[in-house]
């Protein structure tokens, strides 16, 4: 299983957001690592809520990513083809 930090610091690379936001960022792997580390239970579930409001920030900032499905797909195929048929 992996560690929190590993966790986190895959969720701010697939985000996108260390650049819009390196505090935050650092933050949340700060965050991470407390709690991986060896504190006790009162000191763990503070910092799991603060880096949970930490990640919401950051999902925020992230771009939008732009998702494509089945009929975008269809739609661009057709594109192409009338694009190729223009130019024959």
């Amino acid at each position: 299983m992996a560690t929190n930090v590993e966790a986190v610091d895959a969720e701010i690379d697939r985000l996108r957001v260390a650049d819009r936001a390196p505090g935050l960022a650092q933050l949340a792997l700060t965050l991470a690592r407390t709690l991986d580390g060896e504190e006790g239970g009162t000191v763990k579930a503070n910092v799991g809520r603060e880096l949970r409001a930490v990640l919401v920030e950051l999902r925020k900032l992230a771009p939008v990513a732009a998702e494509r499905d089945r009929v975008d797909e269809l739609a661009k195929r057709r594109e192409d083809g009338r694009v190729r048929a223009r130019r024959a």
